[in-house]
């Protein structure tokens, strides 16, 4: 959060902030004159690399208690978005045999945190990833419009590395359609994080009039 503050940054997003106080989180934030924007739902058991419980047949129980966990997080940090994780098709199954009763248990869930957080004022999220390359057991991966994470493709690496997405153009447009939302940068650094954000302060100076 430190570095982002002093790379520019006027938000973040925090995946998993449950190691960390949410007290502390909040007044660090703060501090740093940083407005935090996603969190994600808690990832499961790590053992078992679920990376989320909202699919997960048999663990609606766990899945509600993670989501007030993360509701809890969301109102101390200021925090007006959550990502309900999915979670990964167990490894020891095939796709195609429990997609229909993942794909319902995950509906199930959905409704129950729609009503959930509409309550609390939160937005809730849903994030496909690429199964092909990034995740090939997630669950949800088929796309549809939602919160905006970039990365270059295939590499996965800043969005002005060489691949196959013009992100500059893509920033335009999105500006032209008049999308107000955040976009996250969930990219692997080829090297120094602070240091490959060239592209960022190029930007803000060619569009932004920003050459911070």
């Amino acid at each position: 959060m430190r570095v982002a503050a002093a790379a520019g940054f006027q938000a973040v997003e925090v995946a998993f902030p449950y190691e960390n106080d949410p007290g502390e989180l909040a007044r660090l934030s703060k501090s740093l004159g940083l407005q935090m924007v996603l969190i994600n739902t808690p990832p499961g058991n790590p053992e078992k690399a679920e990376m989320g419980l909202g699919a997960l047949p048999g663990r609606q129980a766990d899945f509600r208690s993670g989501l007030e966990l993360a509701v809890k997080y969301s109102k101390e940090l200021g925090c007006k978005r959550i990502h309900i994780m999915a979670g990964r098709v167990p490894a020891d199954t095939v796709r195609a045999a429990v997609h229909n009763e993942m794909e319902h248990t995950f509906i199930e869930n959905l409704k129950y945190a729609a009503d959930f957080l509409s309550k609390e004022g939160i937005t809730g999220l849903v994030e496909p990833i690429n199964n092909r390359i990034s995740d090939p057991r997630y669950f949800l991966n088929s796309p549809h419009q939602d919160h905006i994470q970039i990365a270059q493709v295939p590499s996965r690496n800043e969005p002005d590395s060489p691949g196959e997405v013009n992100y500059f153009y893509i920033f335009s447009l999105l500006e032209e359609l008049g999308y107000k939302g955040f976009i996250g940068c969930e990219y692997a650094p080829n090297g120094d994080t602070v240091g490959g954000l060239g592209w960022l302060r190029s930007y803000w100076k060619n569009h932004k009039g920003n050459d911070a």
